[in-house]
């Protein structure tokens, strides 16, 4: 088969499409022959070398990836045949081995891919998507909510962004040029902006007042976070779900004059909110196939992984980042 081997951490160029053996099954696996990868802006930091998160370093050389979806074509002992054949997506864990033409997991990860749902669109779901839903667990959106989300046009920011549409809530979408905040104004924003452009604070306070957010998803930081809480009025709550743009510290004290809080809600709680994890990701296939949510994909061919790599680290991307064998 063919896959993205990395022999040694460091640049995206790392990253080889290379001819491999083919996989095979162990006790209780399956092996899916593998219509969609996805990629994760974990997977960069861990290419160069970088522990992040709960995700330890690969030995090498390694295949990435951890997102699938695909035809089952092959079952170990122990798996019932009829998954045979069944298209599925699957998050495989710590064990890489997504950017390639066949994968291996564990038949109890497995979920079969709801009729009318792609194979891109069920990766993005079942990571991606379990995530946004997870987050919008610690809060209660509804038409007196006005929301403000950085990078909405991202993989979790298109989410939210639908998801608070449908609760009637007014939502101020940020995104990192006027081309990415067109793609949030049509996802249904009220007010879609260019956080590059630094007049965007004035544009949401002449819109909607001085301190008008009640709810802020930050999963960016740095100096548009800093600029998005001072626009949180009293009672406002910040949900902190990733750094991209730099973490950054804030004077309690203050905040705590105005009544606004902060919650990390990544880890343990909010798994414990939703039930587990396998509980999240049926919900959010579940949620795609109904319509009520519309994952934005951005492929790139299998091939081209270094690409994927350097245009997500670049914010050249919206939506979720897969590989297409």
């Amino acid at each position: 088969m063919h896959a993205i081997r990395l022999h040694e951490f460091g640049a995206a160029e790392n990253l080889r499409y290379e001819t491999v053996a083919d996989p095979e099954v162990g006790p209780g696996q399956v092996r899916i022959a593998v219509e969609a990868a996805g990629v994760h802006l974990l997977d960069t930091s861990l290419r160069k070398g970088i522990v992040s998160g709960p995700m330890p370093l690969p030995e090498l050389p390694t295949i990435p990836g951890r997102e699938v979806a695909g035809t089952v074509d092959r079952v170990g002992d122990g798996v019932e045949r009829s998954w045979l054949g069944r298209r599925v997506v699957a998050h495989i864990g710590q064990a890489p081995g997504g950017y390639a033409e066949l994968a291996v997991t564990e038949a109890e990860r497995l979920h079969e891919i709801p009729v009318g749902l792609d194979a891109g669109a069920a990766v993005a779901m079942i990571g991606t998507g379990r995530t946004a839903l997870g987050i919008l667990g610690f809060a209660d959106p509804g038409p007196d909510t006005v929301a403000i989300v950085p990078s909405a046009a991202g993989g979790i920011g298109t989410l939210l962004v639908q998801y608070l549409v449908g609760t009637r809530a007014t939502v101020i979408g940020l995104a990192g040029g006027k081309a990415k905040a067109d793609q949030v104004f049509e996802n249904g924003a009220d007010l879609a902006l260019d956080y590059l452009d630094p007049t965007w604070p004035e544009t949401v306070r002449a819109r909607y007042g001085e301190r008008p957010a009640t709810l802020l998803f930050d999963g960016v930081g740095g100096e548009v976070a800093r600029t998005a809480v001072d626009l949180l009025g009293k009672g406002g709550l910040r949900l902190v779900f990733g750094w991209s743009g730099g973490q950054i510290e804030f004077d309690e004290e203050q905040l705590a004059e105005r009544g606004v809080t902060s919650e990390v809600v990544l880890g343990p709680r909010m798994l414990e909110r939703a039930g587990g994890l396998r509980a999240l990701e049926t919900r959010a296939l579940a949620e795609a196939a109904a319509g009520r949510l519309r994952p934005a994909v951005h492929g790139f061919p299998l091939a081209e992984a270094a690409a994927a790599h350097r245009a997500l680290e670049q914010r050249q991307t919206t939506g979720k980042v897969v590989l297409l064998p």
